[in-house]
């Protein structure tokens, strides 16, 4: 396959990944409103998407393959050490906030609830959501109202 068409391909990629560097950018624009790891986490996102753009224009300006692997990675190398040390934060953020709910429980304080409520009440919803379809669907069957026909 020919240097313009990666090239255009990856152009597209990087267009098409908007849905991921865009929100990316807001976390780092919102500064330390956001935790550290999130912030970090943005930036090695930030740098993935900016390195496929990179291949991009690399690949239309040079006519040899080894500008485009160097940019790919250096990129590479750069989004795995950022993401690297977002889970390094991520990890000593979450042993503090425990560490602050232990202490918090010794006065009666309880920790938010955690994602299995919310699991449960999606399941439920979904379930109920299921039973009222299937509900409706043997009325509209039995009563002959689904499709114009009856069933005699």
């Amino acid at each position: 396959m020919s240097q313009p068409v990666l090239a255009l391909g990856a152009a597209l990629l990087t267009a098409a990944g908007h849905v991921w560097y865009v929100p990316a950018l807001a976390e780092l624009r919102a500064g330390t409103d956001r935790p550290l790891s999130r912030r970090t986490a943005a930036a090695a996102c930030l740098s993935g998407w900016g390195t496929t753009g990179t291949v991009a224009v690399v690949l239309l300006a040079s006519g040899t393959w080894r500008m485009p692997c160097a940019a790919a990675v250096a990129g590479t190398v750069v989004t795995a050490g950022l993401r690297l040390c977002a889970a390094v934060h991520h990890r000593r953020e979450a042993r503090e906030a425990a560490r602050h709910w232990a202490q918090l429980a010794r006065y009666g304080h309880r920790p938010p609830a955690g994602p299995g409520r919310s699991r449960r009440t999606l399941a439920v919803l979904v379930a109920s959501a299921l039973a009222t379809a299937l509900t409706t669907a043997t009325l509209l069957l039995v009563t002959g109202a689904a499709s114009g026909f009856s069933p005699d």
